[in-house]
């Protein structure tokens, strides 16, 4: 029963004896439920706080989650072949991406090419599956050989989605964003023109939903579709903030079509190599991959899935994922690296370990608060023991910097050097 209201009481006063009252009526019936849930179910709420990003719901979901023997690690003791383990791990991977594109015509078309001095810069186009068109800027050597080496390099995510390969590629005019990017996050470098500079051909694509294959809505405005060099940091920052806020509908658009993101970008990424292996300037047999943050994660899976990659640079994206569910997902696991049911097969460095027999180098900073410190070094470990079981153990590196999110010079100066040294 509610309160007479009395025509001498203020608005004010009702309002706040009305409020007490509806308090203790709620109190009163939450008690009685929380009584009657624990007769039904035996057990009270928990009291323990659980320092979790998803709250009281985190118990539940560490229950379900495997911590441990992970069936599909090559650690398990059933695999003793690492060409049969791989067989059945990278098949599951494949699996559950729910997509595998058939190889098609590329229809290459070659819209720009620029003399840097000392590369030859092409822009051109190829598709990935028939209905797909990347674009891609490859970077070839002026160092006269006939076949030289070759490196798929990755773009970052960041938050960062007007531009794409133009993060790793000197461009002419290009907007002062763009120095500012790598001057954070790349050591004031633009390592794809660091790499052709070595003699490497280089290729880099823009990644699905970055640079020009960001999503663009039928009322945009012009300088969000024609991306003009004197385009404001208050325009790139909204369309960026757009962008962010509208990655949960894509993904949940993707997933409800049957088919998952991760499979687009890895499957891009692989049909990259493709498109590497016929240029006449390219050897077939030396080709390597690196990324920062989910270029990182990129080159962690194309090295996983293809063979032909004979070394692997993995910066900014390692983690034994059980040491993540906690408070470490928010900004590692989004809709376009999430492959569903993976982790209920292999952990993360389980993955990272398909790469063998091919070398793998992974860098990340102590300072990275994307990760957990802990499942880091497990990471760590486990990669190591991978290659020791497979009698190979010179071919994994990790390195712990310093450094937060980052591919700094220290680092870069480094992984140029394992570049060198497999491919």
């Amino acid at each position: 029963m509610f309160p007479q209201i009395d025509p001498g009481v203020s608005r004010r006063s009702f309002l706040l004896k009305s409020s007490g009252l509806c308090s203790g009526l709620l109190l009163t019936s939450a008690s009685k439920s929380t009584e009657a849930a624990e007769k039904l179910t035996g057990a009270s709420l928990p009291a323990e706080q659980t320092h979790s990003d998803v709250g009281s719901l985190f118990p539940i979901i560490e229950s379900e989650a495997i911590k441990s023997d992970f069936p599909l690690s090559f650690l398990n003791p059933r695999f003793k072949s690492v060409k049969r383990w791989k067989k059945a791990a990278r098949g599951k991977l494949l699996e559950l991406l729910h997509y595998a594109p058939a190889a098609c015509d590329p229809r290459t078309e070659l819209v720009e090419k620029v003399d840097t001095g000392g590369y030859i810069r092409e822009k051109i186009y190829f598709n990935t599956t028939p209905a797909i068109r990347v674009p891609a800027y490859l970077l070839i050597p002026k160092n006269g050989k006939k076949r030289s080496p070759a490196i798929v390099a990755l773009h970052d995510h960041g938050g960062f989605y007007l531009w794409g390969k133009e993060k790793l590629v000197e461009t002419d005019d290009e907007p002062a964003v763009l120095k500012n990017w790598r001057k954070t996050y790349y050591g004031d470098k633009s390592v794809a023109s660091v790499l052709a500079r070595q003699g490497y051909v280089v290729l880099v694509i823009d990644m699905f939903y970055w640079g020009e294959r960001r999503m663009l809505l039928d009322d945009d405005p012009a300088d969000w579709r024609e991306r003009p060099n004197t385009i404001s940091n208050e325009r790139i920052n909204a369309f960026n903030q757009r962008s962010g806020q509208s990655e949960q509908l894509l993904g949940r658009t993707i997933f409800a079509a049957g088919f998952t993101w991760a499979g687009v970008m890895f499957w891009d990424d692989i049909r990259s190599v493709d498109y590497l292996v016929k240029r006449p300037e390219v050897d077939p047999d030396r080709i390597g991959c690196v990324g920062l943050s989910v270029g990182g994660l990129r080159s962690c899976h194309l090295a996983a899935l293809d063979d032909r990659i004979k070394a692997a640079v993995v910066v900014g994206w390692m983690c034994s994922f059980p040491a993540q569910l906690q408070k470490h997902i928010r900004n590692t696991i989004g809709h376009t690296m999430l492959v569903p049911g993976l982790y209920k097969d292999m952990d993360y460095p389980d993955v990272a370990s398909l790469t063998m027999p091919s070398a793998l180098f992974v860098i990340n900073g102590k300072k990275d608060g994307l990760f957990e410190p802990n499942g880091v070094q497990q990471a760590f470990g486990k990669l190591a023991d991978c290659y020791k079981k497979a009698g190979i153990p010179e071919r994994v590196k990790t390195r712990l910097y310093d450094a937060p999110h980052e591919f700094n010079a220290e680092m870069q100066d480094e992984a140029w050097e394992w570049l060198k040294r497999w491919v």
